[in-house]
């Protein structure tokens, strides 16, 4: 939410720089549109002192003046220049703005090598992210450049297939050179082995002296073995298990389950009410398995016309099956899958969309293209989509049990900076019986308020007071009818 402006609409700074329209805002900082040309940002002193400390820019571009009983501080970029907040920025149309916000995160970390830049301003004239230090929940600088790549979508930049497919003016190359300039070398390929040298002695043979030369933080790093990635879903285990089981075991034992038969997982069907973890299980399974995305939504296929919607649907199942192996993702199913006899009046183009879905997931599951579709209605699907061979597999995803609420309390808890002694248990007991939606609001609500308060971590007292906030439970609702006995 814009916070109220601090200066009235033309105020001139010292160097005569008048203010126009508010631009962006947060708690120390605002940023706003020259009259002339340009943005200024103005932080207050005590936010602005710990950009220079850091050593993030030089304290002499940074122009002090008073306003009322406050000391703040001002920073200038050009008309060509950007000057905003990662979180609302970002989704550059060239790559040039790419390699120059890519440049900026690695030259801040040359400075910088820990603090979380999530809620960082980019400050494209000085090449440097300006971390804001805000009590919420970080990310990494993969999610950071991702997410500002695509415009706020949770997407790690070196999962480079997913990238490249929502990022229609660069290529899987293009990505790669910007990872590799802002310094995140997930994405560099392993480098070539070493030819065998032209000896009598094998490669292998060490002298006892050339072994202890070498360092321990060496050694130990070339003993390391690789770390294995798992699949966790935090709050939803029988769900975690399910696609384990069913999806993840098969593409990784492809060759195993080949020879019985078992070619490619089997579509899905994700149903339950909302908030209790249908799309978090969908974006943890995407990142898992580093497979391009295609989601038919609103967005993507809605429109009046006539023969448009269906069109639209066939052409996102076309480019899933180009970039396969690939996920397709329909959400909201009852919406272009609703039964078509409970809705002749819809007409024609109704049946003709059902139609479409109809020919295109057995096409798709054959290409090697994951299809799981989610709904909050699913009595409200048509009879022909759910039948085996379509949807094999049928998910309920319901409110969590208290273990659960517990687990993604833990969880969510790891992701902020927490201070003194918190009981889970009142927080849990106070969760339970409510959607895994509203157990990340009570931790994202309590890291807001502990920050408004000046705080720099969050304690028991911001939970109750976030958990205060939580609307009652409405109380089960009973059909108004006769009970046939």
């Amino acid at each position: 939410m814009m916070e109220e402006r601090w200066f009235p609409l033309q105020h001139r700074l010292p160097d005569g720089a008048a203010l126009g329209r508010l631009m962006h805002s947060g708690p120390d900082w605002q940023i706003f549109r020259l009259k002339g040309n340009g943005r200024m940002l103005i932080a207050r002193s005590a936010l602005a002192d710990r950009w220079a400390g850091s050593q993030l820019v030089p304290d002499t571009v940074l122009k002090a003046f008073a306003f009322g009983n406050e000391t703040f501080k001002a920073l200038g970029s050009g008309p060509e220049q950007r000057l905003e907040p990662v979180t609302e920025g970002g989704s550059p149309d060239t790559k040039t703005d790419g390699l120059a916000f890519a440049l900026s995160l690695n030259e801040t970390r040359k400075v910088d090598a820990v603090t979380p830049l999530h809620d960082a301003i980019y400050a494209e004239r000085f090449s440097r992210l300006l971390p804001t230090w805000t009590v919420s929940e970080s990310a990494s600088d993969e999610e950071v450049l991702g997410r500002w790549l695509t415009g706020g979508v949770a997407i790690p930049a070196t999962s480079l297939r997913r990238l490249t497919a929502l990022l229609a003016w660069l290529d899987e190359q293009d990505v790669r050179e910007l990872v590799e300039v802002a310094g995140l070398g997930a994405s560099r390929p392993p480098p070539a082995r070493e030819a065998p040298r032209a000896s009598d002695e094998p490669l292998s043979t060490v002298t006892e002296s050339q072994e202890s030369a070498r360092s321990p933080q060496l050694k130990k790093a070339q003993r390391a073995p690789e770390p294995q990635r798992r699949f966790r879903l935090a709050g939803r285990r029988v769900l975690e298990a399910f696609f384990r089981e069913h999806v993840i075991d098969i593409v990784e034992n492809a060759e195993r389950y080949k020879a019985l038969g078992i070619g490619f997982p089997a579509s899905v069907v994700l149903h339950g009410p909302p908030g209790c973890g249908k799309t978090f299980a969908l974006e943890r399974l995407t990142e898992y398995l580093d497979w391009p995305l295609f989601l038919v939504n609103s967005n993507s296929v809605g429109s009046p016309y006539i023969h448009e919607t269906a069109r639209k649907v066939g052409a996102v199942f076309d480019k899933a099956i180009d970039a396969a192996p690939s996920i397709v993702v329909i959400e909201e199913m009852e919406s272009y899958l609703a039964d078509r006899q409970m809705h002749e009046s819809t007409g024609l183009h109704h049946v003709e969309e059902v139609g479409e879905f109809l020919r295109r997931i057995p096409e798709a599951h054959q290409r090697r293209v994951l299809i799981i579709g989610t709904t909050n209605r699913v009595e409200m699907i048509d009879p022909a989509i759910l039948r085996r061979g379509r949807f094999d597999h049928m998910v309920e995803v319901g409110l969590p049990t208290k273990d659960e609420v517990s687990e993604l309390v833990e969880a969510s808890l790891q992701k902020v900076p927490t201070r003194g002694e918190i009981d889970t248990r009142e927080v849990v007991k106070a969760l339970s019986g409510r959607a895994l939606s509203d157990t990340a609001f009570v931790v994202r609500e309590a890291a807001r308020l502990a920050a408004r308060a000046g705080k720099d971590a969050v304690d028991a007292d911001s939970l109750r007071t976030s958990l205060a906030a939580l609307p009652p439970l409405e109380p089960e609702r009973r059909p108004i009818g006769f009970i046939h006995c």
